[in-house]
Order: structure tokens, then sequence, then C-alpha cells
């Protein structure tokens, strides 16, 4: 695979390092590209710069956009690709632009891959990797909703608003099987199918590779690999977890037990195995069914040496049962050489009920390992790393709290917490956290938060939200001070005559951290800030909204 000439420009809090993800805002050299509301923006920052430089409709000039979002933009070089789904064309849309050498986005082409919709409130459908960009686009086919079973296809862009000729990117004797026991005249069956793009040509060359089996889009993109979980809906028949190699070497499976609460269950490591958290119930993923996780929870661990064909099964020493948390809301994430996990079920729980359940941590990589129990006062909407370290995020009555937690080589504990009295998380996708590293166990962290209480707050990820404002702490030794926010000027709100993606689903504020300089996005502005001592003050701001 090429490499990207951005590839360390990375601001994005990914899962996976050198695994790129989309998001709506990216660096290139000297500039942010930001997506907002079907329009794409340049602004430079290099030097000591801080200006608004272009924009562009997120679209073809001349197109409708009715019917299409625009959600994730990915960044190699000066090429810039915006990925959204068209309704009206039932394919997702690969929008491509060029960044000149002085920040000018132009449109380049537009191509199409068959696809059903693949917004999911925490996982994101693109993936970068060098200059191969990487999508998981399902296809459904259900005999009793009358849809047809389709293959992945790519089409450019037809002048006008003519048909598209679609050129099959799959062959049918190039698809994996994984759909014993289902029946075609009558079951629902999915193609899960990932496709692969290379940037680094004048027209993208793109090649899929296929699976047809039952539901479960939940996927995960590890530096070698991609992988597809399929399931039944629980531990009373197996499912399957489906390895794509990115050199393009041939698909392999494993019969599994169990539903992954979401991609950060996953985790290929350097050892050569593959660890996932699974639950025993769940409603699967996409849109928001990720959020609503129960039964019982264990970590399944197997050599990626075990996989092979359908027959190939995971062994009941492969699983090691966890400590159970609450029903809802589940959060975990690799950090280390630990998992750690926790839960949120506050929106059924009355205001003054403080007895949440605790988190919990372990060394994922060793079986005899003892379970570390995290004793949480408020619930766990977030967990996210801190250098080696953790913090975990969430509501108690109406405030937020952060809670630290050392991992070291043989323990992990709680070490101290922050409460922002009368607030709420302002963004609970993983791209709203960021967390700059100046030294062991020394750094900053920005979070967007809103200031409401947390009975208010949106009752699912990704929803709609007025813009925020951005929270930054200290952390010094694992003890969290607050040096302040970043707000928006919300009188400066107007009219941006919107044509497409109208509703921010995928937020609109990120803490920014690019060397020693702080900017928070949130909405149409760029503020910079500046760290004083034990404060942030407002440096400068931008507003680039559209005339």
């Amino acid at each position: 695979m090429g490499t990207a000439a951005s590839a360390n420009d990375s601001i994005t809090n990914n899962q996976t390092q050198g695994v790129d993800e989309g998001d709506i805002v990216k660096r290139s050299g000297e500039f942010l590209i930001i997506l907002r509301r079907g329009r794409l923006f340049s602004l430079r920052i290099g030097g000591d710069a801080l200006q608004s430089v272009s924009h562009v409709d997120a679209y073809a000039p001349g197109a409708d956009p009715r019917g299409t979002w625009y959600d994730e933009m990915l960044v190699s070089g000066s090429n810039v690709v915006v990925i959204g789904y068209s309704y009206r064309r039932s394919a997702t849309e690969l929008g491509l632009f060029t960044l000149a050498a002085d920040g000018t986005l132009r449109y380049r082409d537009t191509y199409y891959l068959r696809s059903n919709d693949y917004y999911d409130s925490r996982n994101y459908a693109s993936r970068l990797i060098g200059t191969t960009l990487l999508f998981y686009t399902p296809l459904h086919y259900d005999p009793g909703f009358g849809t047809d079973l389709v293959y992945p296809g790519l089409a450019r862009r037809p002048k006008g608003d003519g048909s598209m000729e679609f050129k099959r990117l799959l062959p049918a004797d190039a698809i994996f099987r994984a759909d014993a026991g289902l029946d075609p005249l009558s079951d629902a069956i999915t193609l899960h199918t990932v496709t692969r793009c290379e940037l680094a040509e004048a027209t993208p060359r793109c090649t899929a590779t296929g699976v047809l089996g039952p539901s479960g889009d939940e996927f995960y993109v590890s530096r070698n690999a991609v992988y597809v979980w399929t399931d039944t809906g629980s531990t009373e028949g197996p499912g399957h977890v489906l390895r794509m190699p990115l050199d393009g070497g041939p698909v392999s499976a494993l019969q599994v037990r169990g539903i992954p609460i979401d991609q950060m269950s996953f985790l290929e490591d350097d050892g050569g195995s593959l660890n996932v958290v699974v639950q025993s119930q769940g409603n699967g993923v996409g849109m928001w069914r990720s959020q609503w996780g129960s039964g019982r929870l264990a970590l399944l661990r197997t050599p990626l040496t075990a996989f092979g064909s359908l027959q190939a099964s995971t062994p009941d020493a492969a699983y090691r049962f966890l400590p159970p948390v609450s029903e809802g809301d589940r959060q975990n994430r690799f950090i280390g050489d630990w998992l750690v996990y926790g839960a949120s079920s506050y929106r059924w729980r009355r205001h003054d009920d403080t007895n949440a359940n605790p988190a919990y941590a372990v060394r994922y990589a060793q079986p005899d390992a003892p379970i570390r129990m995290l004793p949480l006062a408020h619930d766990v909407q977030r967990i996210d790393a801190m250098g080696a370290d953790a913090v975990l995020v969430g509501p108690q009555a109406d405030d937020l709290v952060f809670s630290t937690a050392a991992l070291e080589s043989s323990r992990a504990s709680l070490r101290s917490r922050f409460v922002l009295a009368g607030a709420s998380q302002g963004e609970s996708r993983t791209h709203g956290y960021s967390y700059r590293r100046d030294g062991d166990r020394l750094g900053v962290i920005g979070l967007p938060v809103l200031r409401t209480a947390a009975d208010t707050q949106r009752p699912f990820a990704g929803a709609p939200s007025e813009t925020a404002s951005v929270l930054y702490l200290r952390n010094d030794a694992l003890r969290l001070s607050r040096l302040g926010e970043l707000d928006a000027q919300a009188k400066r709100l107007r009219d941006d005559h919107c044509k497409a993606s109208c509703v921010d689903w995928y937020g609109n504020a990120r803490p920014i951290f690019i060397g020693p300089r702080v900017f928070a996005l949130m909405g149409y502005e760029l503020v910079e800030g500046t760290l004083l001592g034990d404060r942030i003050r407002e440096r400068r701001r931008v507003d680039f909204a559209p005339e």
C-alpha cells in the first residue's frame, strides 16, 4: 500500500494507529479541511495563520443533493474524499476533490458504490491506510420484503441526472459463502462487501471482497485485515467472524458465539491473536442498535492461525467470562495491555440515584490475570486513553464526571475524579475526544460539552445537537484540573442556505491539538486558544460560514 503525504498529520482519535477513520475535520499540511452541512471548507493554520481560504459544495456542480447525506471525509496528500449515502441512487457516494498548494478546493469527480445504508451511531464506514481507501458496504437480500440480491458495483457519475452504468466489482464465483443453514428463498441474507480503492491513481481503481451470510454489520479494520462479524442474534447458534486480508489474500472464517458491543470490542494484537468482547444478547449494530446490549459478557481470545474454513470453531476455553455490567449503553476499549469496560443505564434511572455499576479492567492477554474492579460513583458513557492510562466519563445526577484510572503492569486502580457541574457530553462519538500527550502522565484532554441537565441529553449518539463548547482539562499525574472552555458565539449563527446534510449526525464540535497549538471546532467557527499557566484563553477565531 502507498504512503500518504499526510500520514503524520492525523488529528483524529483513531481506534488503530496507522488506520485513519473518516471524520468531519482532517489536516493536510498547513490546512484544515472541514466537512459540514453539504460543503467542504479549507482553513490555513500553517505558520501562525488562522484564515478561511476556500469552500465548495461537497457534491458535483449542478447536481441535486437532495436525499444524500455527506457524512465522512478522508484526506490523502492533495486528494480529499467525501463519503456520503444517496437514498435516491441507493448507493454510497464518493466525491473526489483536489486541495491545491494555496488551499483552494476543486471538485474532480464523483463515483457510486452499490450499497445499503451504512449509518452506525458509533462506527465509521471508511478507513484510509496509506493511499488505500477502504469501505464496508453491506448489500441486504430479504425475499420477505421483495428485495433482490445485487452485486457490488462502481459507477462514475453520469452527465446530467441520467442513469448510472455500474461496473461489477465482484464476480459471482469469487464470493465467499457463510450462509449455511439459511434458506435463500425465505431468509434474510447480507452480502458483506469490503471495497478497496487506490487514491494514488488519477481514476480510482477499486476491487471488492464479498461474503454472503447472515446479518451483522459490525466490522473492524486492523493494519492487516478487515474483520466482519455475522451473528444469529444470541449465543444459541454460532455466527462467524470473517477475516479479509488487506493484501488480497483468501478470506478465512471462524465460528463464534455472542455479539460484539461495537467496533471497539476488537483488537488484533501484535502477538498474532484476535481479541473480542462479546455479549450474549444484543440488537446487532447499525443505526443506534449498539446502544442496547444485554446478557453475559465474555472475552474471546483466539490465535489468527485458528481461522480457516467455515467449520473452524473456537473452543470453550477461548472464552473468558467477565463480571457483568448493567444492560443498556455498554462501553469498552483496549488500552495498552488492558481491556477496560463499563456501562451507562442512566436514562432509566432517577436523578438522585448514584449507585452506578462499577467498571472493570483486565489484562486481556493473560487468561489467569485478576479482573480489577473500578468502583465508580457514575455511569460510563466514554472510555478513552490518556497515554498508557484511561479516563472514564459519564453522568452522575446533573453533572459530568471524569475518573482517571492507572493501568500499570500488575494492577489497575482509580486515581482521581473531576466533576463538571450541570453539564453533559456534547459529542458521544469517539472522534469527539482528543488527548495531547506532553509527557509521562502529563497532557491535556479536550471534549465538547453541553451546559444542560443530564436528563435532557440526547438519548443516542450522533443525534442532532446545538453547538457545544469545548472543555480542556490538564492531566498531571492522573489528577485532572480545569483549564477552561472555548465557546461558540451563538449570536453570530445565521442561515447558511443548507441544501444537503442539514443535520449534524456526526457532530459539529472537535478539540484539535497540533503541536503546541490548541483549537476548538464548533459549527462554523474555529477558535484558537492559548495555554497560559493553568488556564486556556481565547487567542482568536475565524468564522468560515458561507455567505
